[in-house]
């Protein structure tokens, strides 16, 4: 079986019998090994506990029944793991080993999934191109002198490079789909509530969720049936009915209406991106859709709203890094034998523990929240923010999803803009306003640059309408082959 072989491929191949598990996992772990001393995908291999779990797999005593039976998954590293090290690619948090699973993580295992180790991230998911974390950059397997895209970028480089058919990410304001599009994967961001929180790691609460990143639609619809529904342990987890997925999935696009907001991606896009985009759009037309011109008229406030209820949320989240309770705590200035008072204590801590990013953006949301700003900031973004879902209320009103570009250029050269953080948030243009407005959106391959990047194509749907955004996409999919592309390793 290809290392490229879908999760589709594996699950049949083991329900049926035609593979084994442990095989699977075997190769999945022997492909780790060649590669990611190259990639950097991943913080934490577990190879002792994913072969148990394969051979507990094998050992099913009905394993065709197990959705997911034997497929491998990496986890992004802000996901808990009872056992197994959970850093958020943070120093402050490099040897911490968390009590419990991540519900997402129970679910896949219960499933028949194989865990086969925690994925290098942005430092607590804090950036759009993974070189904040404290473990160095993961590589786009496409071009290894350039970024995958952040902040899930070595979940989206273990799918891209064969390492694993299926892994998790965490989306605040493109975390999945900008490292998708990047890598040339589908990255599916669920609405808000869909899918359990209980054991990710908060960076912003209010916009934080979990999906997966997949080599097809269709994957991704077999991974969200699993993921998806109500969790008494996530006060936020919606209490929603979840249709079949892949029962959507019918490869027609007659009669879908998509929106396209002209004004809003005319503008600082990347030549290559916007011929592919628009040659997207052509697929579309070509297969029975309808495009709609739409206009978000907030949309363009959306990175400087993003960045101020994000920061505060980041700020509140982030507090309870004290040095105290657990994770890292820095040695007293005065050296053994000696002991900082409290406050001196925290601050070392602090300063030693977090990145030049997180700490940025802590300071920054502090400052928002802050006696005398909160009104004239914090207060009003959140209004603005309403404005921004309002403005897709309205949309969906004539349209069944919205297509975007994904990001606005392709993979960037790792360093190129690490002195330049403004250029870096323009990065997520297109993708925050799902967040923002708690929808539900996709990025799947639409094209490649001249010297082979891979390009994505952003839909994003109604709110819990999960089925029609799948089935919009797999639509676009089948009547293209960006989506078997490979890079050579």
């Amino acid at each position: 079986m290809s290392q490229f072989a879908t999760l589709r491929d594996i699950r049949d191949a083991v329900q049926s019998g035609a593979r084994s598990a442990v095989d699977v996992c075997t190769e999945a772990l022997a492909r780790i090994e060649a590669h990611d001393g190259t990639l950097n995908a991943f913080n934490t291999v577990t190879r002792d506990q994913a072969l148990a779990q394969a051979a507990a797999v094998d050992a099913h005593p009905n394993r065709a029944s197990l959705p997911l039976a034997g497929v491998p998954v990496a986890l992004k590293d802000n996901l808990c793991t009872l056992g197994v090290r959970t850093t958020a690619s943070s120093k402050i948090l490099e040897h911490f080993v968390p009590p419990y699973d991540a519900t997402t993580v129970a679910k896949l295992v219960a499933a028949g999934a194989v865990a086969v180790g925690k994925t290098n991230c942005d430092e607590f998911a804090m950036g759009s191109s993974n070189e904040n974390s404290a473990f160095g950059p993961a590589r786009n397997p496409w071009a290894t002198d350039r970024i995958p895209g952040g902040s899930s970028g070595g979940s989206a480089v273990a799918v891209a490079a064969g390492m694993t058919p299926l892994s998790l990410g965490s989306d605040t304001g493109g975390s999945i789909r900008q490292p998708a599009a990047l890598c040339g994967l589908v990255g599916l961001k669920p609405t808000y509530g869909r899918v359990s929180r209980y054991g990710l790691l908060a960076f912003a609460s209010s916009l934080d969720q979990i999906g997966p990143f997949t080599r097809t639609v269709e994957d991704a619809a077999l991974a969200l049936q699993v993921l998806a529904g109500h969790d008494p342990a996530d006060a936020t987890s919606a209490p929603e009915p979840v249709p079949d997925y892949a029962a959507a999935l019918t490869g027609h696009a007659k009669g879908l209406r998509i929106g396209v907001p002209r004004a809003l991606v005319s503008d600082g896009v990347d030549a290559a991106v916007s011929k592919a985009f628009n040659e997207a759009l052509d697929a579309y037309r070509e297969a029975g859709a309808t495009l709609v011109d739409i206009e978000l008229p907030y949309a363009s406030a959306a990175i400087p709203v993003y960045y101020l209820v994000a920061t505060a949320e980041a700020s509140s989240n982030l507090a309870r890094y004290d040095g105290v309770r657990y994770g890292f705590r820095a040695p007293a200035e005065g050296g053994p034998g000696t002991q900082d008072d409290l406050r001196a204590m925290y601050g070392r801590s602090r300063e030693l523990g977090f990145g030049h990013e997180v700490k940025r953006r802590i300071m920054l949301g502090t400052y928002v929240l802050s006696a005398g700003y909160y009104d004239a900031y914090y207060l009003k973004a959140q209004r603005v923010r309403t404005l921004i879902r309002r403005d897709y209320e309205h949309a969906f009103e004539q349209v069944d999803v919205v297509a975007m570009p994904t990001s606005p250029t392709p993979a960037f050269k790792i360093g190129e803009r690490t002195s330049d953080p403004l250029q870096m948030y323009l990065a997520d243009i297109f993708t925050v306003s799902a967040n923002l407005a708690g929808l539900p959106a996709i990025s799947l391959p639409c094209g490649f640059t001249a010297d082979s990047l891979p390009i994505g194509l952003q839909l994003t749907g109604r709110m819990f309408d999960e089925t029609t955004l799948l089935s919009a996409a797999h639509a676009y999919e089948r009547q293209t082959a960006w989506w078997k592309a490979q890079p050579t390793l």
